[in-house]
C-alpha cells in the first residue's frame, strides 16, 4: 500500500503488543520497521528503467526475509532507542512492524513476491486498493488515541482486519459478476481478474482474456449491482508485435521484461502505438488506456525503453470516476 499506511500499521501492531514501559517507543520502532521493506524503491538504474519495477515488492517483502529485515531495522534503530529498551525488545517490535509489509501489500493488486525464494510468482489478492483512506484512518485514529490507552488501538486493528475481510467478500462478488458479463458475451474467460479502484471497495475494475484479447469493464457493487461496459483490446505479443526490433535487441528484451512484469497483460495504448502498458491499471475502471508502461523507439531498437505514467486528473476523468462510484448514468464516456 502507500508508504503512510505501511508505517502506520507497523506502528499500530508494535504498540498493541508493547509492554507498558515501551508504549511510546514501540510504535516508533514499528513505524521504522514497517517502512523499511519499501526501501527497495532505492534500487534503480539510470540505464535500466525496468530494474526498479522488477525489484519493487520483491525479496524485501518476502516472508522468508522478515527475520533478516527486522534485524536490519533493529540495527538501524538501536542507536536511537538503546536508552529506552533492551535489544531483545527492540527486535521483537521491529519484527512485528516489518512483518506487516509483505502481507499488507499482498492484499493489493500490484503483486508481491511473498514466497521468494521458493516461488517467483507474485501474490496479489486484490482485496484492497493501494491507497484507501478508510483503511488508513481505521488505524491512524486509534493509534493516536492509543498512545495513552491500548483498548482503542486494538479495536482499530480489529476494524482494519474486518475491512480487509470485507474486501475478500467484495472481490468474490465482483468475480461472479465478471463471469456473468463474459457469459452474456458468449465468452469463456481464459483468465479473469478483478481489483478495487482507488480509495473504496464499491467500484471494481474487471478484466478477462479470450484468445488474444482482453475485455475490460467496471462493476459497482452495492445492494444493486451495476456494470459500466468498457471495451476490448489486443494483448501485446513481444514475439510478433515488434517486427522492427531484432531478436535480443534492447527493445525486444525490454518489451519481454515488461510483458513478464505485467503477467502477460501488456497492451498497446489506444492512441500511442509505441506505448506498451499494463492493462491491469487505468485511470478509469472501464478504460483500455493503461496507467503506466514503457515507450519504445522504432528508430532506435538498441536504446532502453522509457518508463512513463499516464495519470490524467482532468475534470472529465474525475467526473466519470465519481459518476460510476455513485452509480449514476455515464455521459460521453471515453476510453
Amino acid at each position: 500500500m502507500d508508504i503512510l499506511t505501511q508505517g502506520i500499521i507497523g506502528a499500530a501492531l508494535a504498540q498493541a503488543c508493547a509492554k507498558p514501559q515501551h508504549s511510546r517507543t514501540a510504535p516508533l520502532v514499528g513505524l521504522g520497521a514497517g517502512l523499511l521493506p519499501d526501501a527497495d524503491a532505492l534500487i534503480h538504474s539510470a540505464s535500466d528503467p525496468l530494474l526498479q519495477l522488477e525489484y519493487h515488492r520483491h525479496f524485501s517483502h518476502a516472508l522468508a526475509f522478515i527475520p533478516f529485515g527486522a534485524a536490519l531495522a533493529a540495527l538501524l534503530l538501536w542507536p536511537l532507542v538503546r536508552r529506552y529498551m533492551p535489544l531483545g525488545a527492540l527486535y521483537r517490535y521491529a519484527l512485528l512492524g516489518y512483518a506487516t509489509g509483505g502481507l499488507l501489500d499482498a492484499c493489493t493488486s500490484y503483486g508481491t513476491h511473498l514466497f521468494w525464494p521458493f516461488s517467483q510468482q507474485p501474490v496479489a489478492w486484490s482485496v484492497i486498493a493501494i491507497v484507501d483512506p478508510v483503511f488508513t484512518l481505521a488505524l491512524l485514529i486509534p493509534l493516536l488515541i492509543g498512545i495513552k490507552q491500548s483498548r482503542p488501538l486494538r479495536q482499530g486493528l480489529i476494524l482494519a482486519f474486518a475491512y480487509v475481510l470485507f474486501g475478500f467478500v467484495q472481490h468474490h462478488r465482483a468475480e461472479i459478476v465478471a463471469y456473468e458479463i463474459a457469459a452474456e458475451r458468449g465468452h469463456v474467460p481464459e483468465r479473469l481478474l478483478v481489483k478495487p479502484t482507488i480509495a473504496n471497495l464499491v467500484l471494481w475494475r474487471a478484466l478477462y482474456t479470450v484468445d488474444d484479447s482482453v475485455w475490460v469493464d467496471a462493476i459497482r457493487l452495492d445492494d444493486r449491482q451495476r456494470v459500466y461496459p468498457g471495451a476490448a483490446t489486443k494483448l501485446f505479443d513481444p514475439s510478433s508485435d515488434l517486427p522492427w526490433a531484432p531478436t535480443n535487441s534492447r527493445a525486444d528484451n525490454d518489451a519481454r521484461r515488461f510483458s513478464a512484469f505485467a503477467q502477460g497483460l501488456a497492451t498497446r495504448h489506444p492512441t500511442r502505438p509505441n506505448f506498451i502498458g499494463d492493462i491491469r491499471y487505468a485511470m478509469l475502471p472501464n478504460s483500455i488506456a493503461p496507467l503506466w508502461g514503457i515507450e519504445l523507439q522504432p528508430s532506435a531498437p538498441g536504446q532502453p525503453a522509457r518508463y512513463l505514467t499516464n495519470r490524467s486528473l482532468a475534470p472529465a476523468v474525475r467526473g466519470q470516476f465519481f459518476t460510476m462510484l455513485l452509480g449514476r448514468d455515464l455521459k460521453n464516456e471515453k476510453q
